[in-house]
């Protein structure tokens, strides 16, 4: 999904959610970093709670998913930076 189309899902979604309680289940992380409560499961069990914050604070599996995606988004803009060679 390129970004315009992410941000109208996460427009969206928040619409939807506003004042109820709503399990979200993603794997890009931008789509839940704004949730009350975050709920990492790996392996089936449940791994790690908390708020956006305070799962990047733990360093846990949460941290590293963050990590990696980030670092994906990251190479994807410098290569839509970059000139295109012919």
């Amino acid at each position: 999904v390129d970004t315009e189309t992410e941000l109208r899902i996460r427009a969206a979604l928040d619409q939807l959610v506003e004042g109820r309680t709503s399990i979200v289940i993603a794997h890009r992380l931008s789509t839940i970093q704004r949730a009350d409560r975050i709920i990492v499961m790996h392996k089936g069990k449940l791994r790690e709670i908390g708020t956006h914050q305070e799962l990047l604070a733990m360093r846990g599996i949460y941290w590293k998913l963050y990590q990696l995606q980030y670092k994906e988004q990251e190479i994807e803009s410098r290569e839509e930076l970059q000139p295109q060679q012919l």
